[in-house]
């Protein structure tokens, strides 16, 4: 399964992150971990809504869905 929206088509992006060893409130950057890349992915769910009279399971973003909630009322 893709992790891909299918309604505005949202896919998980490469970034990065670095986790900091002690003295980063102290100023002491000698000590600052290598910065390492992360995938950081949509949060994605599986949405039972009717498409042209039928009952279609498609895979949604959190958003795509709070937009359709909020139209729907």
């Amino acid at each position: 399964m893709a992790s891909i929206c299918e309604n505005c088509e949202k896919a998980a992006v490469m970034g990065r992150q670095h986790r900091h060893k002690r003295g980063v409130a102290g100023k002491r950057w000698k000590n600052r971990t290598t910065v390492m890349p992360k995938l950081f992915k949509a949060n994605l769910q599986k949405v039972t809504l009717e498409v042209d009279g039928k009952p279609t399971r498609l895979t949604l973003c959190a958003k795509c869905i709070k937009k359709l909630k909020k139209d729907t009322k």
